[in-house]
C-alpha cells in the first residue's frame, strides 16, 4: 500500500480497511448499549424506532452530501473548509471552532465514562487515575501516525460489530423459543400503551439522544484527507453508513423492544454508571450468561475508547486546518515528520482534562455536567453541513459545472439534504420544549437546552464583524480542488 501526501504535508496512511471501520465505529456509540433501554421506556417500542429511524435516515442524508464534497476535495479540514469557501469565511470559523468544542467535551465526557466503568470492577479506585490512563492510552494512539490510530479504531470497532452481531442472533433465537421454553413472540409490542408512548412529544423528546448516539459518524469525512484513494475509499464507506444502521441501531431495539417490555424499570434506569441494567446485559443475562455485566462492561469501555480515539483524531485534525487558515493559532498547524499535527493534538487532550473535575465532585454530577455542555453541538455541525451541500450544488449550477464531474454523488438531492436540514432546525429550536410549561419557564432548562446555539452564533459574528467578512457568492465560489485559505 502506498503513502500519499496532499500538498500540505499530511501522510494519507488509512487504508480502505480501516476507513470502513472508521466509519463503523462512528455509527455505533455507547448510547447504542446504553441510551437505547431509556428510550423505549420514554416512547414505547414503535415511538423509538420511529425515532431512530427519522434521526437515521437523516444523518446517512448527511453523510452522502458530506460524503460527496469529500471526495471532490478530500481535505483535514472538512466541513470547515467548505464552510468557508462555499458559504462564509466567518461561517467557517464558527463551524470549525463549534466542532472542536465538541469534540474536546465529548472526549472530556468519555475520559469520565472510563472511569465510571473501571470503577465496576475496582470501586474503591481513583476515577483520576483512570481518566489520566485513558488520556494516555489516546495520546499514544494519536501522536505517532494516522496508521496507528486507523489500526487501533479498526480493533476497536471490531469488538463493538461483533458483539451487536451476537447480539442480534441471540435476540432473534430468543423470540421464536430457541432459548426458552416459551416463544416469546411480539407480545411485548401490545403491552399497555405499546407500540407508541407518550405520542408525537415523546418521540420528539428522544430525537436528542438519538442524534448524540450518532455523533463521531462524520470522522470519516475528516479522514479523507488522509486515507489512500479517497475517490474510491470514501464513497465505499459512506455507501454503507445506511446499512449499519438500520441494523445495528434499528435492529438493536426491534429485539431490545420485543424482549423486554417498555415498562421494565430496568430500561429507565440504565446508565454507563449502571452496566449491570444495560438492554444487552439483560438480555444476555435472560439466556444464562452470568457474565454478562462483566462482559457488557467490557465491550462499553472498547466503545468508549473508539469514541475517545475517533473524537481526538477528528478534533486535532480540525484545528490543524483552521491553523492553516488562520482561524486558530499558527502554532497548531505545526506537523510531525510522520504527518501528525502535534499541538493540535496535545491542545485537545489538555481540554479534555475537564474530567478530572472528578476530584470535586462525583463522577455521575461531572458526566452530566460534561454531557450537558456538548448540547446542540452536534446538529449545529450537521445542520451547517447541509447547508454547505446546498450551496455547493447551487455554484456548480451557476457556474456551467457538470455534475458528472463529481465521482460521488449524493442519494436524492436536493430531497436528501432539505429532509436532514430540516430535522436539523426542528431539534435546535425544539428540543428545550420540556423547559416551557404551564406552571413557568424553567431557566436552567433553557440553559441546558440552549447553551451550544448563542456560542454558535457569537462565534458567527464576532467574526463577520472583525474580518468584515461576506457571503460568497456562487459565481464566484472556487469550486477547484486546492481550497482558498481565506480568513
Amino acid at each position: 500500500m502506498s503513502e500519499r501526501k496532499d500538498e500540505s504535508g499530511l501522510q494519507r496512511k488509512l487504508s480502505p480497511r480501516q476507513m470502513n471501520m472508521i466509519a463503523i465505529g462512528g455509527a455505533i456509540g455507547t448510547g447504542l448499549f446504553v441510551a437505547t433501554g431509556s428510550s423505549i421506556s420514554t416512547a414505547g417500542p414503535g415511538g423509538s424506532m420511529v425515532a431512530y429511524g427519522l434521526i437515521g435516515i437523516a444523518i446517512y442524508f448527511i453523510m452522502t452530501a458530506l460524503g460527496e464534497m469529500a471526495t471532490y476535495r478530500p481535505v483535514p479540514g472538512a466541513f470547515e473548509t467548505y464552510s468557508t469557501d462555499y458559504v462564509d469565511p466567518a461561517f467557517g470559523f464558527a463551524m470549525g471552532w463549534n466542532y472542536w468544542y465538541c469534540s474536546a467535551m465529548t472526549l472530556a465526557t468519555e475520559l469520565v465514562a472510563s472511569a465510571i466503568v473501571m470503577k465496576f470492577w475496582f470501586p474503591d479506585s481513583s476515577s483520576v487515575m483512570w481518566s489520566a490512563i485513558s488520556i494516555i492510552l489516546l495520546l499514544v494512539l494519536n501522536l505517532f501516525s494516522a496508521g496507528i490510530f486507523g489500526e487501533a479504531e479498526f480493533w476497536f470497532a471490531g469488538i463493538k460489530v461483533l458483539t451487536i452481531i451476537i447480539f442480534l442472533v441471540i435476540g432473534v433465537l430468543m423470540i421464536f423459543g430457541i432459548f426458552n421454553s416459551d416463544t416469546v413472540g411480539f407480545e411485548n409490542w401490545t403491552v399497555g400503551e405499546a407500540p407508541f408512548v407518550g405520542g408525537g412529544f415523546a418521540i420528539f423528546s428522544i430525537f436528542m439522544v438519538a442524534g448524540f448516539s450518532f455523533v463521531g459518524v462524520e470522522a470519516t469525512a475528516i479522514a479523507a484527507g488522509e486515507c489512500v484513494n479517497p475517490e474510491k475509499t470514501v464513497p465505499k464507506a459512506i455507501n454503507s453508513v445506511f446499512w449499519r444502521i438500520l441494523l445495528f441501531y434499528i435492529g438493536a431495539i426491534f429485539i431490545v423492544a420485543t424482549l423486554i417490555p417498555y415498562t421494565d424499570p430496568n430500561l429507565l434506569n440504565a446508565d454507563v454508571d449502571n452496566v449491570a441494567v444495560s438492554p444487552f446485559t439483560i438480555i444476555f443475562e435472560k439466556v444464562g450468561l452470568a457474565a454478562a455485566a462483566s462482559f457488557m462492561n467490557a465491550v462499553i469501555l472498547t466503545s468508549i475508547l473508539s469514541c475517545g480515539n475517533s473524537t481526538l483524531y477528528s478534533a486535532s485534525r480540525l484545528l490543524y486546518s483552521m491553523a492553516e487558515s488562520g482561524k486558530a493559532p499558527k502554532a497548531l498547524g505545526k506537523v510531525s515528520k510522520k504527518g501528525v499535527p502535534l499541538y493540535a493534538v496535545l491542545f485537545t487532550a489538555a481540554t479534555a482534562c475537564l474530567c478530572f473535575l472528578t476530584s470535586l465532585d462525583s463522577d455521575s454530577v461531572v458526566y452530566t455536567w460534561l454531557y450537558n455542555a456538548t448540547g446542540l453541538t452536534g446538529f449545529l455541525t450537521w445542520f451547517g453541513i447541509c447547508i454547505c451541500h446546498i450551496r455547493f450544488r447551487k455554484g456548480f449550477k451557476a457556474q456551467g459545472r457538470d455534475i458528472n464531474e463529481l465521482k460521488y454523488k449524493s442519494k436524492f438531492y436536493p430531497f436528501g439534504t432539505w429532509y436532514s436540514l430540516i430535522i436539523c432546525t426542528a431539534v435546535i429550536l425544539g428540543q428545550g420544549y420540556y423547559a416551557f410549561t404551564s406552571s413557568g419557564i424553567d431557566w436552567y432548562g433553557i440553559l441546558v437546552a440552549y447553551i451550544g446555539l448563542p456560542i454558535f452564533v457569537a462565534l458567527y459574528i464576532i467574526r463577520k464583524v472583525v474580518k468584515k467578512t461576506k457571503i460568497v457568492h456562487v459565481a464566484e465560489m472556487d469550486l477547484s480542488k486546492t481550497p482558498m485559505r481565506q480568513q
